[in-house]
Order: C-alpha cells, then structure tokens, then sequence
C-alpha cells in the first residue's frame, strides 16, 4: 500500500483511510499533514479542513452529507457529526458528453449461447417450473425432488453436513464441549450425477409468497414478472402451477407473454388442481409435461455469438468503503464496454441513485426519459416518507460499520456501476428492456428483490458487487460476485468469483481489471465456467410488491 489516504474527486473536502490509523498518528498525503487524533478505521474518511456546523461535505465530487457540529481537521467523520443531504436535480437535462473506452482487442470477440425463436441470446438453457399462487409452493417441491434427482440436475456441493459423527460421540457420552470442536464437514460427499438432457443446463424451481391474496394490483405485477423470466433469453420453456382461483390469472400471463412477443415461440405448459382428479394425477399430469418441454429445450446448442448480444444486469449488496474506489467503478467500466460493443447494460436499485438524481437526468438521450426518471424517483422518495422513513435510512448497520454513514454517500460510490454511457431508456418495474446500451430499471435497494427483477427485465448476465459478502444469486441468470476487497475475496473465496480489490492497493488498474472481468464473462456466458452461486444452488426470488423497500 503506497498511501494511507486516498481522495476520490478533486471537489471533495473528505479522505479516505485505505488502511487503519492509530490515534494520534500524523499522516501525509499530497505534501499536506493530517493529525488523526482518535484514530480511523479502513474504509472511513476524515475530514481534509475544518467543518463548521452546516457545512456541506462532499465526496465523489457531489455532496453526501452535512456537519451537524464542529469537525476538525483530520477528525474522523460519524453518524454522530454528520447527516444525510443531497443536492436539488430537475427533469431538465444539461449537454452530456462521455468518452466510449477502447473495445478493438473485443472487436470480434464471441461467446458460445443460445439462440431464440424471437432473436435473443441466452448465455444459459434452463426450464422453469413455476408457481401462479403460494399454495402451490408444496407441489414445486415435491416436482423439484423427483425431476432434479432423476433427471441428474443434483449438482455436487462443496461440502455436505456428517450428523453421524456428532451422533456416534453422543451416544458414547460425549459433552457438548467436545461436539463442539468435531469436524463435521464432509467435503465432496455427495454424488455427481450426469444430466439426461446435456444441453438443457438445469431445471429451476421458483417459489414466492404472492398470486392471491394483497392487492389485484399485486398479483398483475407478480404476473408480469413471472412472463418475464419465462421471456428471458436464458429460459428454453416452462411449466406453470395453479390452483384455478388466484388472483394471478392464467390470461395476465398469457398477455404479458404475448406483449414480450413470446407467446407461442417458447413452450409454456399451464396446469391447474382444480381441474385435476387428484393431487396425485396433477403431479404426474406436470411431471410429463415438463419432460416434453425439456425434450424441446434440448433441441437448442451453443453457438457463436456476437459480444452485442450480452445485457448485463449491474447489482451491488453489502456494500463497504471500498466499493465505491473499485467494484462499482470496475462494473461501470465493464458496463461501457459492452455498450460499445453494441450490447445492454441494466441499472436498478432506486434509492442508491438518491444524489446523483442530475447527472442521470443529463445522461437521458430523451427528454421523456428524463421526465420518467424524475417521476419515478420523487415518487418512491414520497411513499417512503408517507411510510415514516426515507432514503436516508438505506444504508444497513453493515454499510454504516464500514464507513458508508449516509444514504448519499453510499449512493453516490454505487451510481458508478452505471459507468458513464447515456441512457437510452427508463424502465419502471417489469418492464422488459428493449433497447441497446444502458437502460434504468426502478426496483428496490434490496439485494433480492432488485437482482429478481433484473432477470424479470431481461438480463442475461448479473454482475454482482459486494464489500461485505452475500450469496445472493438468481435462479435464470448467471450472477458473478465481485469483491471490493482482497480481504474479503481471500476470506469468502467459495461465494466471491472476482476480485477488484487490487485495484484500491494500486496494484492494477481499474482497465486492466475491465478487461480481466469481462474475460470471464465471457467464459460464464459461454457455460465455460460455473459462478459460485450456482455452484451453492443459490437462487433467490423475491418479488416486489411496489410497497416501500430500501
């Protein structure tokens, strides 16, 4: 590490600590002295001047906060002397420039994927068994143990849990003291099968708590959101469960399908118990079903195709005080480069663009986008308040720990996931992504929700920051989890697929990560290498029900 210190933007009165400093310590940086006095952690900042009570602090050239008190100097800054505020934004877009990065060595670059009846390219061939109500969360489970244990979709874990070990010392008397330091991690235990369909690279079973009950507004939502991942390119087909009376009717998903312009060019089979003679028939009715669609399914092969074809969804979670020097400028950087290679990127997560509201208004090519954006920002901001909470209450104990104390803050570090391209268009929830180049989604800030709906909306690749560590993955779409930091890479190695975290160290730049990234992207797409969430079986699915979510 060549510096203690770091400032992100020639405008910023804040420095961050790129390693801890004691109490009392006196550090350099750019020929100007800083006496710490209390002492930092890494990840936090300090102040570069004195702040008096009402000063605006600024970090990433925008402001994140304001000095409820008198700051030294050097002082560490907290929840305790500083408060959330942003600055004001209109609908009204100033000129935008911004320089595309240079893409010639990926030119004429390909990855192996799928290719669909209605043009799109899957870096993936799954099956989804689907659920239209809650109630039918039991028979999805039963469909998964049965399809996935006979049909080889029952991948190798990484470790499996021995019982027998803590079972045996129990019986001859062992204490809890001493089953306590048994081993009980029985590594590689678990059979690997072969797939029966080779092609077909599994079979997904999603489970959700809505279709009836709540509001029909609700279950129209749900509805959509299930069309879409059955639109989604990485999905051959899918089979449909329902009760027959939910409020998730079968004609919302027959329109939404139609109004993707996949109705009829993938084969989604709809059955409902109550128009079944038993459970017992209803299951084996699903059962066939889905063994002729995955017949079908593994029609399809990999084939070469343009990068252009890729649209990658751009997420973060557990965010620390690093992500905003390297992971979410890195996915920002992999994120124009895609664009000008003529593919799509997907920004989400709503509450984490809260401070740079104007820079993405002036990056809107359309005046209606721009105007959309503004609606749908002001309008989430409301509902939050109206729910006695705000934006400013985003950030989680995790992100404050670690040095992200406003909403701001951590907004302005996460909006860098967006790059720099202009935005060609503003999608609300649902809304399935039909242009190439950046594109906005409006979803919540919360990990699952917002991954579940960057599938919904057509992404066929996730990439995932994290500062912190999660697991998060999602049942259609491949996510590749990037580390901010080299601790946290080496320390959570079986959930973290990237590591950017050389990039605070200096030991490479954030282009040469891009490239590095986009490498195995590449290799991800083209079904060369498995993500560690899928290699957990981590998929989650949590819809959104539009209530307020931070």
């Amino acid at each position: 590490m060549r510096e203690k210190l770091i400032k992100i933007s020639p405008k910023d009165n804040l420095l961050v600590a790129l390693a801890d400093i004691k109490a009392g310590e006196s550090v350099t940086y750019q020929n100007e002295t800083y006496l710490v006095k209390n002492g930092v952690q890494v990840k936090h900042k300090i102040a570069e001047c004195d702040f008096q009570e009402g000063d605006v602090v600024v970090m990433y050239g925008l402001p994140v906060g304001k000095a409820t008190t008198f700051i030294a100097k050097g002082e560490v800054i907290t929840t305790k002397n500083v408060i959330h505020h942003t600055g004001g934004f209109s609908s009204e877009a100033s000129e935008y420039k911004w320089t595309a990065p240079d893409v010639s060595d990926f030119k004429d670059r390909t990855f192996k994927g799928y290719k669909r009846k209605d043009g799109k390219v899957g870096t993936a061939n799954y099956w989804l068994v689907i659920p239209l109500v809650f109630c039918q969360n039991r028979n999805i489970k039963v469909l998964q143990e049965e399809l996935e244990s006979q049909l080889g979709y029952k991948h190798k874990t990484s470790h499996k849990i021995n019982l027998d070990v803590l079972k045996e010392a129990s019986a001859k008397g062992a204490s809890a003291e001493e089953i306590l330091k048994m081993d009980v991690l029985n590594l590689n235990s678990e059979k690997q099968f072969s797939p029966f369909f080779p092609n077909v690279d599994g079979i997904r079973f999603l489970t959700h708590e809505g279709g009836c009950g709540g509001t029909r507004e609700d279950a129209i939502v749900l509805s959509k959101l299930l069309a879409g991942y059955i639109a989604n390119a990485n999905v051959a087909g899918a089979t449909i469960l329902g009760l027959g009376c939910q409020n998730a009717e079968v004609k919302y998903i027959n329109g939404f399908l139609e109004e993707f312009g996949v109705l009829g060019k993938k084969p989604v089979h709809i059955l409902e118990q109550q128009q079944s003679t038993s459970e017992r028939n209803f299951i084996a009715e699903a059962v066939k079903l889905t063994f002729a669609g995955l017949m079908e399914a593994n029609e399809f092969k990999r084939e070469d195709t343009p990068l252009s074809e890729l649209l990658i969804g751009l997420e973060c979670g557990g965010s620390d005080g690093f992500s905003g020097i390297s992971a979410n400028p890195l996915l920002g950087y992999v994120s124009d480069m895609i664009v000008t290679l003529g593919g799509g990127a997907l920004l989400s997560e709503f509450p984490e663009l809260n401070g740079v509201e104007q820079n993405i208004v002036d990056r809107c090519i359309k005046t209606e986008d721009a105007e959309k954006f503004s609606n749908l920002i002001k309008t989430y901001a409301q509902r939050a308040v109206e729910a006695g909470s705000g934006f400013e209450a985003n950030p989680s104990p995790g992100n404050i720990k670690d040095g992200l104390i406003t909403d701001a803050m951590k907004s302005a570090g996460a909006a860098l996931k967006g790059g720099a391209s202009p935005i060609v268009d503003v999608l609300d929830y649902t809304e399935v992504v039909s242009k190439k180049g950046l594109s906005l989604l409006c979803t919540p800030g919360n990990d699952v929700e917002s991954t579940t709906g960057l599938a919904g909306s057509g992404a066929n690749v996730i990439l995932f920051s994290t500062g912190l560590g999660t697991p998060t993955g999602n049942p259609a779409v491949p996510v590749v989890k990037v580390s901010s930091n080299t601790v946290l890479a080496e320390k959570m190695s079986d959930i973290i697929d990237f590591n950017a975290g050389t990039i605070v160290t200096g030991e490479h730049t954030i282009r040469e990560k891009a490239i590095e990234l986009l490498e195995l992207i590449i290799k991800v797409a083209s079904g060369e290498e498995m993500v560690k969430a899928e290699n957990l079986r981590q998929f989650d699915f949590i819809p959104w029900k539009r209530g307020v979510s931070l």
